[in-house]
């Protein structure tokens, strides 16, 4: 027989055939939208490190989350940034805050054409932008605890189908599951950030939800980004506490987590493409360097092809116009 035996090119001859054999495929429905709602703004402001991404009112929100729907877009992921702060983040389980004001407006708007997960967490709330309760400069992992189980009863009451506690604190996903239950709110999954690593990728975030550290940083908490053991760790232990997604932040950089955690538990793998990872191809495409869209689509199905089931993205409506 003639060499070469083996000729894959003949399956890569048209885009009929490379479509045919195509094995990791992307679509609007595996894509959630992460959204910010300000308090006291008259008008979107636009964010000026994620271009296309604006902190909405209520109402705008309403109308961006009603044009994502249509696109095909059914997840939405919702960031609340409060007019006030104060040193416990109690904005963040009020039954007028924002972000509960926003649940409410986006079910009315709705229904159940999507499904809203709220972010459980402290540091858009506090005054000094952590993640919880400090005792002096160190955070308190139990009195944190108890603040985020008043938030997930205020936020499964304003009608999140999710909540995600992002706050990598011990015990928290076992701690929202018990109030859940307690409270009646049998049916409110959590989508875990499992193994969320203490990156450099979240600066453009931290504008947009205004919840950046006025001191120090998170690493006393999120992962350092040399391990993948001690993920693995964290998202069995998220499982067995009462997890029902679990989720690797970022995405990119973490390729290796995201697949070992698919093989590692049985429940859906979420994965968040992060703000930096967005703003480095906005700002390559913006000078000419690279096709922004070729690099957007070839990005999100790397992460797809990796093994996660959902992918929060600011590139949601973007992809979805295209895929």
């Amino acid at each position: 027989m003639a060499f070469p035996e083996h000729r894959p090119r003949r399956l890569r001859r048209t885009q009929a055939l490379r479509d045919l054999v195509r094995e990791t495929d992307l679509a609007p429905r595996h894509l959630a939208a992460p959204l910010f709602v300000k308090e006291g703004i008259g008008e979107p402001a636009p964010i000026s490190s994620m271009p296309g991404h604006h902190q909405h009112t209520v109402e705008s929100l309403r109308k961006e989350a009603r044009e994502l729907a249509e696109r095909g877009v059914r997840a939405l992921v919702l960031f609340g940034i409060p007019a006030g702060k104060d040193p416990e983040g109690t904005e963040a389980w009020a039954e007028e805050g924002v972000a509960q004001q926003a649940i409410r407006a986006l079910r009315d708007e709705l229904g159940d054409e999507v499904v809203i997960i709220a972010d459980l967490c402290l540091c858009e709330y506090t005054d000094h932008g952590h993640c919880g309760i400090l005792r002096g400069e160190d955070l308190d992992n139990d009195a944190t605890l108890e603040r985020y189980r008043r938030i997930a009863v205020s936020q499964a009451a304003a009608g999140a189908d999710l909540v995600a506690p992002s706050g990598m604190m011990d015990g928290q996903v076992a701690a929202i599951r018990a109030v859940l239950d307690r409270e009646g709110f049998t049916e409110t999954a959590i989508l875990a950030y499992a193994a969320k690593y203490a990156s450099s990728f979240y600066g453009p975030f931290r504008e947009a939800a205004e919840g950046a550290p006025r001191f120090g940083d998170r690493r006393s908490h999120q992962m350092d980004p040399g391990n993948l053991d001690e993920a693995l760790r964290e998202i069995r232990a998220d499982v067995a506490e009462g997890a029902d997604i679990v989720m690797v932040k970022p995405a990119l950089p973490y390729l290796d987590v995201i697949r070992g955690a698919r093989e590692a538990v049985d429940v859906p793998v979420a994965a968040y493409n992060v703000s930096g990872e967005y703003a480095m191809i906005k700002a390559a495409a913006e000078r000419g360097w690279i096709d922004g869209t070729a690099a957007m689509l070839e990005t999100l199905t790397a992460i797809r092809r990796a093994g996660a089931g959902l992918i929060l993205t600011y590139f949601a409506r973007e992809a979805a116009d295209l895929i």
